[in-house]
């Protein structure tokens, strides 16, 4: 049975209460390892890449380019299989 594991945007730094949504570097329905890069946030105009918590199938949300979100908004998930 396959369990989604969520993918929230990130705190990055003590004060951060948002962070820009830039780019998924991973296409939706691609096959991704733990640890690999799948998207990138920015905050305080520095870009960081976010690396995948789980491999499976990943799946983007509803995060638009370029767009400001609160911490810990859902952005996608994982497909593991559990």
């Amino acid at each position: 049975m396959a369990e989604a594991v969520p993918l929230n945007m990130p705190k990055l730094s003590m004060a951060a209460t948002d962070a820009t949504f830039v780019e998924w570097l991973v296409e939706d329905g691609a096959a991704v390892n733990e640890g690999d890069p799948i998207y990138t946030v920015a905050t305080d105009k520095v870009d960081s890449e976010v690396e995948a918590p789980a491999g499976g199938i990943l799946r983007h949300g509803e995060a638009e380019e370029e767009t400001e979100y609160p911490v810990g908004t859902r952005i996608g998930s994982i497909e593991t299989s559990a």
